[in-house]
Order: C-alpha cells, then structure tokens, then sequence
C-alpha cells in the first residue's frame, strides 16, 4: 500500500496547490489516502525528497513551488500566518522582519522574526528560518495586515514596529543598528499613533525610543511621546539597560540615563 500511496499523495497535493492552499498536516493527508499512519510518512517522506514539500513543524507540511525549491521550503511569511492558525497561535510578524515592510531594507535579518505570547523554539526549514519572540500585550500592539503570493501576513505598525525595536534591542543587532532602522522609519511615523503604540508596552521603551528618534533627526514624530513621558514617567531609566550609568549625561527631556554613545548603523 504505501509503495502506490506516494502517487496518490502527489495528486492529493497537486489538487491542493490548484485550489490555492498551500499547507496540509500529515492528519489530512492520511485521511485523503484512506491508508495506515506509517504508509501517509513513507508517502510524505518520498514527496519531501524530490523538494515538493517540506515540513517546519511536526505534522505540518507546505508545498513548494518551483521558484522556491532552492529555499527548500516556502518563505516565511507565506507559511507562518497558516501554522500560527493551525497552533491557535496570535502572532505578529515584528522587528527587524515588520521593518522590511515598510523600507528599511539596509538591515535585512537573517531570520524571519515572529511575536508571540511566550517563547517557543526556532523553525529552520530549508535554509528558511523562523525565530519566536515572546511579547506581552501581544494582542494589544497595533498591526497591519500585508498581502503575499500566499495570503496575508499581519505586521506590527511601524510605530509599534519602532517601539519594539527600542524594547528588544538585544534581538535587533543592538542600539547602533536600532538607530539605524529608526533613522529610515523615522518619515513614516505618525506622531499619535506612535503614542498609542507605546501604550502596549513599559514607559520605559518609550523613554528610550523618543530620545533615539530625538537623536537620528526625528523628533518631530516624537512630540506627542515627550509629554506622554512627562506624564507618566517616575524615575530616570538607562538607555542601554544591562549597562552602568557611571558619567552617563542626564537627558531630562525623556528622564534617561545616556550610558552609551550611539552612533547610527547606516
């Protein structure tokens, strides 16, 4: 059975890719085949060593165009929002990835960055890969949804997109490269959203983000976010929060301890 099963999955999947739907679990396509679990893998394993398909996590598989053979999988932002659907996993697409969509190509990530309510191990999948990232009030931070070849993919905004990166600069190649990102968002900020933005997160990104734009000529996108600062923060926080503060210049403005030199990663 499972030598004749490998055809029947190929037209299963064909017929699949017709209609438009890029993603199965090894579940449907046993079901299709009528056939025993061990004879859908053996199925699911010959199709896999051709490139047709290729599997980013457990019992979840894509099927791969040609023009996409050489990744060895989907890109992806054409399979994540399907497997987040499939896990009942809110997610965003955020940080370095969000800002590729709204220009800032100079700093392209190695990995798709991916948000969601707590951490989970990296995808690799072909030489695609996929990086999770947990963040609080996920479903508080403001999105978009952007279309691709497969359907659509939500993004973080670009003002939470610029609040993000302040508050995971580990994950987004440091405060240099940061200012740099922020330096080609900067145009594109709308000064009221930026603050609602800030809203999903701790006041102290915002204390960080609005002297950082203040610093790559975009301080006119941070008014609105001093007097929200103003308001609401209590106490002098640091720019580089795992650094000391040992002759770091005061900015009062946004109460914050500058303890680093910035130079912007162009």
């Amino acid at each position: 059975m499972s030598a004749s099963a490998a055809p029947r999955a190929r037209n299963v999947i064909a017929d699949l890719a017709a209609r438009g739907r890029y993603h199965f679990t090894s579940s449907e396509l046993r079901s299709a085949l009528g056939v025993s679990e061990q004879a859908a893998r053996q199925a699911l394993s010959r199709v896999a060593a051709k490139g047709e398909i290729a599997s980013p996590a457990r019992g979840f598989y894509v099927i791969v165009p040609p023009e996409y053979r050489r990744l060895g999988c989907l890109p992806a932002d054409q399979f994540v929002p399907a497997l987040m659907e499939h896990r009942s996993a809110p997610y965003y697409v955020g940080l370095l990835s969000a800002a590729q969509y709204y220009g800032a190509a100079h700093h392209r990530p190695q990995e798709f960055q991916v948000m969601l309510r707590r951490n989970r191990p990296a995808i690799m999948c072909g030489s695609v890969s996929v990086a999770f990232v947990a963040r609080r009030a996920l479903t508080a931070v403001p999105v978009q949804s952007f279309n691709n070849p497969r359907g659509t993919v939500l993004v973080s905004t670009v003002e939470a997109t610029a609040v993000d990166l302040v508050g995971y600069m580990h994950r987004a190649g440091g405060v240099d490269r940061v200012a740099g990102v922020l330096s080609e968002l900067g145009e594109d900020i709308d000064p009221e959203r930026l603050v609602e933005a800030s809203a999903s997160a701790s006041i102290l990104w915002a204390q960080r983000l609005g002297y950082l734009l203040e610093h790559v000529g975009a301080g006119d996108k941070a008014a609105f976010l001093k007097e929200h600062v103003m308001r609401r923060a209590r106490n002098y926080t640091k720019l580089l929060p795992g650094s000391g503060v040992g002759g770091a210049v005061r900015s009062k403005d946004w109460r914050l301890f500058v303890n680093a030199g910035v130079e912007v990663d162009a």
